[in-house]
Formats: C-alpha cells, structure tokens, sequence
C-alpha cells in the first residue's frame, strides 16, 4: 500500500515536470511570436515616438481587461464546473456568466470609447500632445475590442480545459500573437499605426474563435441567456474578487511606469516594453509554466487535507523554478547585447537604442528568480484558500514599486556619482535617456521584497522550505557563475572571429558563448551530483506531450 502511495506521488511529481514543459513549450512559441513583431516594429521605427504610442495605447484597455474579465476567469469558474453538477446546469451557469460579462464589458467599453480623449491627455500628456496624438486616442479606443473577446475566451476556456480539451487554449496565446505580427507586417503599410491596432483585435478573435468549435459542438452556446443567476454570479465574483484587485494593483503600476516614462526622452516607452517582453519570455517558460502546471494539484491536495503533499509538490516547484531561473538571469545578463541585438536590432533601431534596451533588460532580469516563484507561492495560497496574502502583498508590491521608481528617478537626476556609476555598471555611458532604468530597477528591487514576505508567509505555514533548498540553489547558483565567467571569456575571445556588425557575427558569438557556457553549467552539476538535473533528464525522456494540463489565463500575459 505505501509503495504504491509512493509511485501515485512519483507519477504526479513526473506529471508536474511534463506539463510544465509542454507550457513552456507553448509559452516560447508565442513569445517568438510576439518577439518577431516587436523587431519587425522596432525596424520599422527603433525607439522613437510611433512605437511610445503604439505601445501606451495598450494600457487603459488592459487595465479594462484585468479588472473586468478577471472576475470571471478560468481560476473562478473551474471550481464550480467541477462540482458534481450535471452537463445541463454547467451550460446554464456558463450562458449565465457569458451574458453577464457581454452586458458589462460592452457597457463599460462604450462608456471608455468617449471619454478615452479625455483620460489620455492626463495620463500621457506628451503622447497626446505628439503629432501622433489623434492616432494615439483613436488606437486605445481600437484597442476596447481586445478586453471584450479575450474575456470571452477565458470564460470558455474554463470549459474546453474541464472537458479535458487542454491544447485548444495552449493554442489561444499563439494565435493571438500571430494575429499582431499580421497586423505589423501586412495592415500597417495600408492603415498606417491603426492597422497594428487591427492586428491586435484580429490575434484577439483568433484566440477565441479557435475555441469555438468544441464550445458549439458540446452545446453551450444553446443555453446564452439574458437571464442572469446573481447568486451563482456573485459567488464567482466574490472568490475572484481577490485575485482581480491584485492583478490590477500589477496593472496600475505599470500604468503608472509607462506613463513616467512618456514623460522621458523619445523611445524612453519603447525601451521600457521591448525589455520588459524580453523578460516576459524566460518568465513565462520558467515561473508561469510550472505555477500553472502545479495549480490543479496543489488545489486538489489541499481540499483533500492532503497538507505534507501539498507542500511537497510546493517545494519540488521551488527547487525546479531555481534550477532553471537561476542560471537563465546569469545567461542572459551576460548575453544582453547579444540578444538585444539578435531580437530587434535592424533598420531604425540602432546601437544606442541597443545598449539601452540591453541594460533595461538586465535589470528586469534580475529579478526573474523572485518573480518566477512569486507566481508559483501566489498560486499556493489560491489553492490553499487564502486569498487575502497575494491581495495584500501584491498591493504593497505595487505600490512599492511606484515609490521607489519615482525616488530612484529623482536620485539619478540629481546625483551624477550615482548616476554614472549606474551607466558605467551598464555600459550605457555618452547614452542620452538613461534615466528610463530608474524604472526597471525599481520594479526588479520591488519583486525581491515581494518574494521575502511570500517566502516569509509561506514558510511559517510549512516549516523546512528554507532548508529544503538550500543545497540546491548553492549547487546551481555557484554552477551558474562559473558559466557566467566561461561565457564572458567566450564573448571576448570571439570578438575578432565574427563580424559584430552583422546580425549572424552577433548571432553565433551569443550561440557558441551561450553553448559554452552550458557545458559548463552541466559538467558543474553534474560534478555536486545536483539531483534536479536528473529529475530533469528522466521527464524529458517522457511522452510530455501526453501530459495534462491546465493552462495560463490571458490575464496572466499581461
């Protein structure tokens, strides 16, 4: 009985491994995707004032999005469709909510559609002012259709995933993106700054027209109804409720950031975004792909009582989010250039716009550790009903992350000691608009304190997680600077062998570096006998793909 206790807990621990790869999987195709039109834009334009606009006219729409179609995401909805409720009173609860959310967002997105003109010259005086001004405003008011369509997506991604259809939405996120890069390669020659808008509602319709098919065939559009359930509604609205105001806390802050940066020199917005979605990428591979794999299990266990499991799974998720995000923030500080450059370096964005992007980057990364785990202790107090700690320290995170940007600014604007010693540590010297990093920096020192009080909490809840990983991360953090020093000597030996002014010099000084460097980091691991790495060994031999999962809500994306 207990061995066979112990290979149930062995084939969910293998479960957890393969789902998380098959996200990550997933999550590096639409990041490539979103990466593709990011350089095709950045080409188009480098960091100038067109890409600034392009890329503020997201922020009230997702602000919309997170605070509206959250409430009824697919965290809030699967627990009730896994109740041991029949097929017909699942589809009466979907339609119930389905018309709900159509009556509120539409009402709220008409509401923002005219008085759009008279929120963004506040929030981005220098934008609207701009002679891209008019197509500023009228872009965010293009933009109101994405919250709309992504929010019905999620609601029927709660249940394509409860009826086992996993694949339809791992499928959404990538379709989204290529529906912006149609938008940036084919609709901006003919529409001008609003065909990149149509690129983004058209991504947003092919992530929830892919969904469609199995909704209509398993018969949920029959039970659309203006006939709303408000207790049922309430119900999903109160367990959401938590979840909403931390996500939008997130939200307003970067609001909050961007808008500062408009107030920056030209392309001081664009900066910001290219290196903040470079970041986005390993974080959406490492931190979200296992937070979300662990979700269904850690929620499972925990109302089962089943607690030592619980943090079992919790702590076999730490170890594995270290092992990889640990040598990816040392790999990728140390090839920042080189991966700037690989990413969007062609046509109008030039080497200045490069070494800024590069050090953005570096900051952001940083923290990637902090923010991987972040998303996966967030989700174990989900799982564990205790909503009211990710509210809270995400708000003060939040609001943390405002104040020190902003004081971090005003010390960089009136302290040249410090500020050149921040742009000869980033190599950004003889740079105009180095204030931008202010910004990242704050964010990146924001997401330690938030993991320190998570960690804290969650550890007074299951003692020993310290412990636990100790020896782990010494093994890949001391194995991780070994490859940082073998990649950097790779770097500077390979200087006269490429030419750095072409994008395949670039190209394969980063590749051989970083395939250097990863030798290195497996010789190392292998030498301290490091565990994770065999663990990581056998589930790549698995069928992964086989794997089930439950995946990310596009809230999580933003």
């Amino acid at each position: 009985m207990v061995r066979r206790i112990i290979n149930l807990l062995h084939q969910e621990i293998r479960g957890l491994h393969e789902a998380a790869y098959l996200l990550g999987v997933f999550a590096l195709l639409s990041a490539l995707l979103g990466l593709v039109r990011d350089r095709v834009l950045a080409h188009l334009f480098g960091a100038g004032t067109i890409l600034d606009v392009y890329y503020a006219s997201f922020r009230i729409p997702d602000l919309l999005f997170v605070g509206i179609a959250s409430l009824v995401s697919v965290y809030a909805l699967i627990p009730f469709l896994t109740k041991e409720n029949s097929e017909e009173e699942n589809r009466r609860f979907i339609g119930s909510v389905f018309s709900a959310f159509t009556i509120a967002i539409s009402v709220i997105g008409i509401a923002f559609y005219f008085i759009m003109p008279k929120i963004l010259p506040i929030a981005f005086p220098s934008l609207v002012g701009s002679e891209y001004g008019g197509d500023f405003i009228l872009l965010s008011q293009i933009l109101l259709l994405q919250p709309i369509l992504l929010g019905l997506s999620n609601i029927f991604a709660s249940v394509t995933q409860v009826y086992g259809r996993f694949m339809l939405y791992a499928l959404g996120p990538v379709l989204y993106n290529i529906g912006t890069v149609i938008g940036a390669l084919f609709l901006y020659e003919p529409f001008g700054i609003l065909g990149l808008g149509f690129g983004v509602v058209l991504g947003a319709l092919m992530h929830l027209s892919i969904q469609m098919p199995f909704i209509y065939k398993s018969k949920f559009l029959s039970k659309i109804t203006l006939i709303i359930n408000f207790s049922e509604l309430w119900d999903v609205i109160r367990l959401s409720l938590p979840r909403t105001i931390a996500l939008s806390s997130h939200n307003i802050s970067f609001f909050v950031l961007i808008a500062f940066a408009a107030l920056m020199a030209e392309g001081s917005v664009t900066v910001f975004n290219l290196s903040l979605h470079l970041h986005e990428v390993p974080l959406a591979i490492i931190g979200a792909s296992y937070s979300v794999a662990a979700f269904p299990t850690l929620a499972r266990l925990f109302s089962n009582g089943d607690k030592g499991e619980f943090f079992d799974h919790i702590l076999v998720a730490t170890r594995h989010i270290l092992f990889w995000a640990t040598p990816a923030l040392v790999l990728f500080i140390v090839l920042r250039a080189q991966i700037v450059r690989v990413a969007f370096g062609s046509g109008a964005f030039d080497w200045s716009d490069t070494r800024l992007t590069a050090a953005s980057f570096a900051l952001f990364i940083i923290a990637l550790s902090a923010q991987s785990l972040s998303l996966l202790f967030i989700r174990g107090f989900y799982a564990a009903g205790k909503t009211r700690v990710p509210l809270i320290v995400n708000f003060l995170t939040a609001v943390l992350a405002i104040g020190l940007a902003y004081i971090l600014v005003q010390i960089f604007q009136s302290n040249m000691a410090f500020q050149e010693s921040v742009e000869s540590l980033l190599r950004v010297e003889g740079i105009s608009g180095t204030v931008v990093l202010m910004l990242p920096l704050g964010y990146a020192i924001a997401s330690f304190i938030n993991i320190a009080f998570l960690w804290i909490i969650f550890g007074r809840m299951f003692e020993g997680l310290s412990r636990h990983v100790g020896v782990m991360f010494f093994q890949v953090l001391s194995s991780s600077l070994l490859m940082g020093v073998a990649v950097h000597m790779s770097l500077n030996l390979l200087d006269d062998v490429f030419d750095l002014n072409t994008f395949w010099g670039i190209f394969l000084q980063g590749l051989i570096s970083g395939v250097l460097g990863l030798i290195v980091l497996v010789s190392s691991l292998k030498l301290l006998k490091n565990k994770e790495i065999e663990e990581v060994w056998v589930s790549i031999r698995k069928k992964f793909w086989r794997a089930n999962t439950v995946s990310a809500d596009q809230s999580d994306l933003s």
